[in-house]
């Protein structure tokens, strides 16, 4: 394939732009996120009321291996998933940064059971925003 000047120039131009894009332009998961702890550990003893938080998740999973889920969090700069019913409750971390364009996430989770699926936002103003679903799973996906 030949390359012709112009065709460098825009290639070159593209690569640039790819690499001066803020990473916090996106959400990321957290990878240094404690998720091995309860809600009541990221809340550390706040009180988490209803807002515009939005959890989707199906309200019958076939499988629990691969459970599809998404939160939309308006104003968050964090927000974390919880399947209470897990050996492991934590599941998910998502950081929002300054430039995210919306706080908006997903991702697909696994589920022991039938249970209860919580997310829970820290809001820019320092206070919690949660959402709940129940999801019933007819097969176990933590060796079940």
């Amino acid at each position: 394939m030949d390359f012709t000047r112009r065709d460098t120039l825009a290639l070159g131009a593209g690569a640039t732009a790819m690499a001066l894009l803020p990473l916090s332009a996106v959400a990321q998961a957290d990878p240094n996120a404690e998720l091995v702890g309860a809600p009541d550990e990221f809340l550390a003893g706040a009180d988490a009321g209803t807002g515009d938080l939005t959890l989707t998740a199906p309200e019958i999973a076939e499988n629990g291996n691969t459970v599809p889920i998404s939160i939309d969090a308006p104003g968050a700069v964090e927000v974390r998933v919880y399947a209470l019913g897990n050996p492991t409750p934590g599941v998910a971390a998502f950081r929002f940064g300054p430039l995210a364009g919306s706080q908006a996430a997903s991702t697909r989770i696994r589920l022991a059971g039938t249970q209860d699926v919580q997310a829970i936002a820290k809001m820019a103003d320092g206070s919690y925003q949660t959402a709940m679903k129940t999801v019933k799973v007819t097969i176990g996906g933590c060796g079940g």
